[in-house]
């Protein structure tokens, strides 16, 4: 049997978050390190970019994070722009109820529940059944669903970090999430939130640190396998041949890495989510978000005169014209917003079909690990088995793992 050889070269396939952190994690052990990306920029569905018809910069999606996302943290202290993420208005997590017009905010403490309309004591017993919720269980089949604190609270909640109905979402990945927050302490529990856009934080520092490392437009055709490991990648006008001491790390979607390695089973079940963004006559100081229920958008962020609105689960609405998705969506702004009858201003509807894949115990049996049977081949992504959601910490955390993996000798 061969000796074990050190590995002194890694290329990344794939330059979303997954891919980035993992890149700049094995350059700064020291190893060689070429990103192929697809398409002409990175970020994935974690960037930036101006948009023509509001002549403004804006994010294709909006993302909250928590103080305690210690892998997010982690890799924005890596690429130095830690503090690029700020605290929005206010204090906690403000609520409004489209149907009647209350507004509740839900502080970070231990009588968070309390504060929910018509929250209770017993409401608590939820949050505890989802600490200790099996691989089958459902968010909504653990709580009481004709709880108030379960419309108000729970049901936005899950589906913002599942991206799924409470009724389909995989309660043991809201547990997941619940115990590494609330694990740290309250203090891990404050919400986050750009303070400029996705690429000035997560993605431009790393591409200053990854510098001539990265190859766009480079779609991998396939891998080519000998024994068992990948000896070669195939990019349809050109192949390199790996040598060596090289290794692959896969960080692209689940349908293409289940294309690309045989055998390989993925979650192949999606679901969509559909953002829209809307320039208001009057830009408004700082950065602020806004939880909705009783309507079709369930999250409002208001930095400077746009607003954006997220749908997620929208499954349903992902197929309507996209001015009728304007009209629903704006008309819960001008609500949220106290602006009255306000005219429908310039818009841009963002519509991902296949956002994350279906976050249901069934799909969830299908997240491979970041280890393939071959030696030289890892995986990351938000959709392999992190343990948690499909969200920034778990693409984040996943490209550490897959890093982590690669640096080892093969």
């Amino acid at each position: 049997m061969a000796s074990p050889v050190s590995v002194d070269h890694v290329h990344v396939i794939g330059a979303g978050l997954a891919g980035l952190s993992c890149a700049v994690r094995l350059v700064a052990a020291g190893r060689r390190v070429t990103v192929y990306e697809s398409a002409g920029h990175a970020g994935g569905r974690c960037r930036s970019y101006r948009d023509s018809r509001l002549e403004r910069r804006i994010d294709n999606g909006n993302h909250l994070l928590l103080s305690g996302n210690r892998s997010a943290f982690a890799y924005l202290s890596e690429i130095g722009s830690a503090d690029s993420l700020v605290a929005p208005d206010g204090d906690g997590f403000p609520f409004l109820d489209l149907q009647d017009g209350r507004r509740w905010t839900v502080p970070v403490g231990l009588r968070c529940l309390l504060k929910v309309p018509g929250g209770r004591w017993r409401d608590y017993l939820g949050g505890f059944g989802l600490y200790q919720a099996g691989g089958e269980a459902t968010v909504a089949g653990l709580l009481d669903r004709r709880a108030p604190v379960y419309r108000n609270f729970w049901e936005p909640l899950a589906m913002g970090i599942l991206n799924i109905s409470a009724e389909e979402g995989a309660a043991h990945l809201m547990g997941a999430v619940l115990k590494e927050i609330i694990g740290q302490g309250l203090a891990a529990c404050r919400p986050r939130i750009v303070r400029e856009g996705l690429s000035e934080s997560f993605v431009d520092p790393a591409l200053a640190r990854l510098k001539d490392r990265l190859l766009f437009n480079r779609r991998l055709r396939s891998l080519e396998f000998a024994a068992d490991k990948v000896s070669a990648l195939n990019f349809g006008d050109e192949k390199s041949a790996l040598a060596e001491g090289e290794s692959v790390v896969l960080a692209v979607p689940p349908t293409v890495a289940g294309a690309l390695v045989p055998g390989l089973t993925v979650p192949g079940d999606s679901r969509a989510i559909v953002n829209g963004h809307f320039r208001l006559d009057s830009g408004r100081e700082g950065v602020s978000m806004l939880g909705m229920v009783g309507g079709v958008g369930q999250w409002l962020f208001v930095r400077g005169d746009i607003a954006s609105v997220t749908v997620s689960a929208a499954a349903g609405l992902v197929d309507e014209t996209e001015e009728d998705i304007a009209r629903s969506l704006w008309a819960e702004v001008a609500v949220a917003l106290g602006l009255g009858e306000a005219p429908l201003p310039p818009y841009r509807i963002v519509k991902e079909k296949r956002a994350t894949f279906a976050q249901t115990p069934e799909q969830i049996k299908l997240r491979p690990g970041a280890v393939t049977a071959w030696k030289n081949l890892y995986l990351a992504g938000d959709w392999t088995d992190t343990g948690l959601p499909a969200t920034i910490e778990g693409a984040v955390r996943s490209g550490h793992t897959a890093a982590s993996k690669a640096l080892k000798p093969v």
